[in-house]
């Protein structure tokens, strides 16, 4: 079994980590000889529910949980972290403009990255699911400037999953027989779902999605709407934000940090984009292709970008570059 693994989960009592905390004490993200410490982290009021959720942990009787700790204090919760996922955040409410958005949320991304600072391991790798997470990753890196800003990730593996899926359905595959879709920019409605380089396996043989579907202007229409404004579908339909597909998506995410990802393919993960080759402007949390070796990401460089595509990915950085400049007003004075 080895050394634990220590993990924390924030928002661990919402609905997100409900899901996501079995897949990870049963051992899908750091494997099934890999011991594990689970901390939990959430806002005092939420404590009674959290206690509930330690509970249910303890009654799963996993071999692989070796500690559960809830707590309500950035101190016990950060200490000696080898991995942070931070899934709790501010949720936009009712008539809430994006700005008091990010002004709730740039508070506790410049707290819970002082906590990383003072009390996770350097080599800690962090990963924001929390909305925006692009901006809330940036926010939380820029306050623990020890630990390599390498390590920081935000989630856009649900965006990539949905996008991979909405090909599948298209032409009567499973999800496993698509590879290479790309999500650029931020994990909003700016995204840009990107399948100029991805490929399908049709029966043994690899073809491009555009020369697979040839269906060009649902390729550039309806596809990627779809993917832009799933999250939104979901609440619509469930009254309750995607739960098991963004477990799913971390799991997923954390899992190819954790041992890197399979040869020829490539996965979307929101990280900072200084030395790209892609025109995006540095200093930005951007989502780009990557792959992951040894524990570390490299951008897949080299992809032909299309005008069609360029004008989406300016779009997405123009966001983030805004959001980047409210965010960092707040942190000012925050």
């Amino acid at each position: 079994m080895g050394e634990p693994v220590r993990v924390l989960v924030t928002g661990a009592a919402g609905q997100i980590a409900y899901s996501l905390l079995y897949s990870i004490a049963k051992g899908d993200v750091f494997g099934k000889d890999q011991a594990l410490i689970l901390v939990l982290l959430d806002i005092t009021p939420m404590m009674g529910v959290l206690d509930g959720v330690v509970m249910e942990l303890q009654d799963c009787a996993l071999p692989l949980l070796k500690e559960v700790i809830a707590t309500d204090k950035e101190e016990v919760a950060f200490k000696d972290l080898d991995v942070a996922i931070l899934v709790g955040s501010m949720p936009r409410k009712e008539g809430m403009e994006r700005k008091d958005l990010l002004k709730a949320n740039v508070k506790i991304f410049k707290s819970q990255g002082q906590a990383l600072e003072k009390y996770a391991k350097k080599s800690v790798k962090v990963v924001v699911v929390g909305n925006p997470a692009n901006t809330n990753c940036l926010t939380a890196s820029k306050m623990a400037p020890s630990i390599p800003k390498e390590n920081f990730s935000c989630l856009t593996r649900l965006d990539h999953n949905r996008a991979k899926s909405q090909i599948a359905l298209k032409l009567g595959l499973t999800a496993n027989d698509v590879k290479n879709v790309i999500i650029w920019g931020n994990h909003s409605s700016t995204q840009y779902p990107d399948v100029n380089h991805a490929k399908v396996s049709i029966q043994g043989k690899e073809v491009g999605v555009y020369e697979a579907v040839k269906d060009d202007s649902w390729l550039k229409g309806d596809f990627i709407t779809t993917v832009q404004q799933r999250g939104a579908a979901v609440i619509k339909a469930r009254k309750l934000s995607s739960a098991m597909s963004a477990a799913k998506a971390i799991c997923d995410h954390v899992r190819d940090i954790w041992f890197g990802t399979p040869e020829g393919e490539f996965v979307s993960m929101g990280v900072i984009s200084d030395g790209n080759s892609y025109g995006i402007p540095d200093d930005l949390l951007y989502s780009f292709p990557v792959v992951i070796k040894n524990k570390s990401w490299k951008f897949v460089e080299g992809l032909p970008i299309n005008d069609f595509s360029r004008e989406k990915m300016d779009l997405t950085a123009k966001e983030l570059s805004e959001e980047k400049e409210t965010a960092f007003e707040f942190l000012t004075i925050a």
